[in-house]
């Protein structure tokens, strides 16, 4: 694949530039980030611009932290704070001690009951969970063109696959057991992520080629932005499981996305955009996400990148062929074609007829009609998924705040 010349970004920028001044505008607005009283995803007063609105606490801590000089001091505190319930550290600045602090509680409308509905979901799915998270939603992450631009210019382009680490970080720790309790992980991981995002809309100004593709946005990951991806998250999962016929209780699936509601709220999002239903989320999926799916010349450079992860683990299963046809089959014919990824003459079309009544058989549907050779393919494809997108979390995983932008952009 040709290297991303500054030249060749700044000649694609003016039409990128306004192929997404022209995508449809964003369908929400909400109320103040407080929320009022009681406030529940869907709900919100309706005055405040999303594609203009930041997580201002957060950013104005982290970029005092920045000027200080006290980046090192904040990681080296943080890094030994990884369970729900833990103290915090005392050594943390204390105005960011007390935003932690508030940060990492459940908003008031979490509901124990559905989060537990949530893990008999996740315990069901957990092997396509972690395809799903690690593949289509990582891979759709190359075709949201602020996303793509954003972790092509900031750290994470320079260190894709520590990055990818850090997102499957997130998908393992909300399907885990105790996602949500004092002994899990996952407010800790949504607070960090929520300061990491803080970090990126400091340092990411800074640089000179972001800017001038993004001439019309002050600072990147603005309200809008983040329920595109979260959009790229659940509702994707739940569109392709969907799509497979794979059998969903009502009660889990509801659980699934009060699990994501809860996860979007600890990230920062205005409760106000988040969606209280499955319909609210495939209604304004089609509005907010699926228009603006599109390939830019670092989303291209980051799809060629991830499609190079499972060479780089040795997984003989997930060739760059075979990643390419899997991102065919589940993003369809256009986004490949967006990320220049060509057609597979083996894996195209057994994929296209074969992996419906596997399935059906994996879900004990169908009981015949698939050859054993095949249904071991899929079977072991998908248990290399999971090794391929979490293998790194059997070291620890510290999200930290970065220090740089990219320096390695090509």
């Amino acid at each position: 694949m040709e290297d991303l010349t500054r030249r060749r970004v700044l000649q694609a920028g003016a039409g990128a530039g306004a192929a997404l001044l022209a995508a449809p505008a964003f369908p929400w607005t909400s109320g103040p980030a407080e929320g009022s009283p009681g406030s529940r995803p869907g709900v919100g007063a309706k005055h405040t611009d999303a594609k203009h609105t930041w997580d201002d606490e957060p950013d104005e801590l982290i970029a005092d932290i920045y000027r200080h000089r006290d980046v090192t001091k904040v990681n080296n505190a943080l890094r030994g704070w990884t369970k729900n319930g833990q103290a915090l550290p005392k050594s943390l600045p204390s105005d960011l001690r007390a935003f932690i602090e508030n940060a990492r509680e459940l908003p008031e409308w979490a509901d124990r009951g559905k989060l537990a509905d949530a893990v008999t979901f996740n315990q069901k799915r957990g092997t396509y969970l972690g395809a799903l998270y690690g593949f289509a939603s990582g891979m759709m992450s190359a075709v949201i063109p602020h996303e793509a631009m954003v972790v092509y210019y900031s750290r994470g382009g320079a260190a894709l696959k520590d990055r990818i680490s850090k997102t499957a970080k997130l998908g393992y720790d909300i399907g885990s057991l105790n996602a949500y309790q004092d002994s899990g992980e996952m407010a800790v991981t949504c607070v960090k992520t929520r300061l990491i995002h803080s970090a990126v809309r400091h340092l990411l100004p800074e640089q000179h080629q972001w800017s001038s593709r993004m001439p019309y946005q002050e600072k990147p990951i603005t309200q809008a932005d983040q329920m595109v991806t979260w959009h790229s998250l659940p509702t994707t999962v739940m569109r392709m499981l969907k799509r497979w016929q794979v059998p969903i209780d009502p009660a889990e699936s509801a659980g699934f996305l009060h699990s994501w509601q809860v996860a979007g709220h600890m990230l920062g999002i205005q409760d106000g955009l988040i969606p209280a239903t499955w319909s609210d989320a495939e209604a304004q999926a089609k509005i907010a996400l699926d228009p603006v799916l599109k390939g830019t010349p670092e989303g291209r450079k980051l799809a060629d990148m991830l499609l190079d992860l499972g060479f780089n683990l040795d997984l003989s299963l997930l060739s760059r062929g075979v990643l390419g046809a899997l991102t065919r089959f589940m993003l369809g014919d256009r986004i490949a074609r967006e990320l220049r990824i060509p057609r597979e003459p083996v894996w195209d079309p057994l994929l296209e007829t074969a992996w419906g009544p596997f399935i059906l058989v994996r879900e004990g549907i169908l009981q015949a009609g698939m050859p054993k050779e095949a249904y071991w393919t899929f079977d072991e494809m998908l248990r290399q998924f999971v090794l391929l997108y979490i293998s790194e979390l059997r070291m620890p995983i510290t999200i930290e705040l970065p220090y740089t932008n990219n320096p390695n952009y090509r």
